[in-house]
């Protein structure tokens, strides 16, 4: 757990937990949505248990987001990995993940919180994460999973 302010977003989509648990929770599930627009993540490994790991690179695969990455300083492919904390399907998923892709700032931890809630037609997604190092980076990080929460509501319309 961190110090540090919590976000949140909420989104409502027509599927039941189990579906969107088996995105957030699963190798192909996770590459046909994770990361932001303009990227593609490949899960290299992933062990879903408390103290588990899921291990991933991001890359830059858009003009824009290569653009952006090169000007930054930033590497075109990431190597990731975040470790699970609870596990509690389809209800609950809480991981932590180490900010250390960021010139010039010392690496921190990030803790998300994932909770899936039924309702009447579909699933509420509340996806609760820390807040960065500073504002600027906190709206990148905020960008970036409306992103994702974006592509995940256009896989689950177009399995509709």
């Amino acid at each position: 757990m961190t110090d540090r302010p919590k976000l949140t977003l909420e989104r409502t989509f027509e599927a039941s937990p189990e579906e969107v648990w088996e995105l957030w929770t699963t190798k192909d599930g996770m590459e046909a949505w994770m990361g932001p627009d303009g990227f593609r993540v490949e899960v290299l490994e992933l062990d879903l248990r408390p103290g588990g790991e899921a291990v991933y690179e991001m890359s830059a695969v858009a003009a824009e987001q290569i653009e952006y990455m090169t000007q930054a300083g930033m590497p075109l492919v990431s190597r990731l990995r975040f470790t699970f904390v609870e596990v509690d399907p389809p209800r609950r998923l809480v991981y932590r993940d180490m900010a250390d892709f960021i010139p010039g700032v010392e690496p921190y931890e990030v803790e998300t919180v994932i909770e899936l809630h039924p309702v009447e037609r579909g699933v509420r997604v509340v996806l609760t994460f820390d807040a960065m190092h500073d504002e600027r980076w906190t709206q990148l990080a905020t960008m970036g999973r409306e992103s994702e929460l974006h592509k995940l509501a256009a896989l689950l319309a177009a399995r509709q």
